[in-house]
């Protein structure tokens, strides 16, 4: 666990901020703590903090949920803001596919959990935080890889399919937030190539990557200039919506 408070009203949530990305969102929000709209504190959570948040075992999100829901009474705040930027592209379990030859039933498991079926428990545990009155946001990092009629290239199928599932959930959830807060918001995020752990091996000459610190101020600029016409839907750090 992280917590760095600030003086404002209304506190924020980063998940998945063992990452660069999300490391970088923490950081960024603890910064804005003289400037307006910040936030009163901001709490992260992962597999590494305390405490500890695993995709793979439910009872850790549920009780994830209840410490953060715990913090909030302590400070007298309300979750104003949900950051989900967990994510799994490559690791021991595999590699993103070329072809349909290379599909595994080990890494699809393991890209799909961290992907959607992990931030599907979120929303369960994490978006009934939410107060049901006033402005909250949630954003889910996504990927526009994701995106279906974007698709022109192929390949990737587990990091491209987990992702659609992702804003598929995010799509659902958005429908059913609304109907608890009707001033709620929920999208799904594209950051743009971030140079992290994730992205690092497959960046391409000429490809633009920038640097987590910038892509995390773009996201928190664009989560913050969200309008209730926003919600459901997967936008880029530029604030551009992007295909299903």
């Amino acid at each position: 666990m992280n917590e760095k408070t600030t003086r404002q009203s209304g506190i924020a949530l980063v998940i998945g901020a063992g990452g660069g990305l999300g490391a970088a969102l923490v950081e960024r929000l603890a910064q804005s703590g003289d400037s307006v709209g910040a936030y009163q504190a901001v709490l992260s959570l992962g597999r590494s903090t305390h405490p500890p948040l695993d995709y793979g075992d439910e009872a850790s999100v549920l009780a994830a949920s209840r410490w953060v829901a715990a913090r909030c009474a302590d400070l007298q705040g309300e979750l104003r803001l949900l950051v989900v930027a967990s994510g799994f592209l490559h690791g021991e379990t595999g590699q993103p596919e070329r072809s349909w030859t290379q599909l595994d039933a080990d890494y699809l498991s393991q890209v799909f959990r961290i992907n959607a079926i992990g931030p599907a428990l979120v929303m369960k545990h994490f978006l009934p935080l939410f107060p049901k009155h006033g402005r909250c946001v949630a954003g889910f990092v996504s990927a526009k890889v994701g995106s279906i009629g974007d698709n022109a290239l192929g390949g990737w199928y587990g990091y491209r399919a987990s992702k659609a599932a992702l804003n598929q959930l995010v799509k659902t959830a958005s429908i059913e937030l609304g109907r608890y807060n009707r001033q709620a918001i929920c999208v799904s995020l594209h950051p743009g190539t971030v140079d992290t752990a994730l992205s690092r091996p497959f960046a391409k000459t000429g490809l633009t990557v920038r640097p987590a610190p910038e892509a995390a101020e773009n996201l928190l600029d664009v989560l913050a200039a969200l309008t209730l016409a926003d919600t459901g839907a997967l936008i880029d750090y530029q604030g551009h919506r992007l295909p299903w």
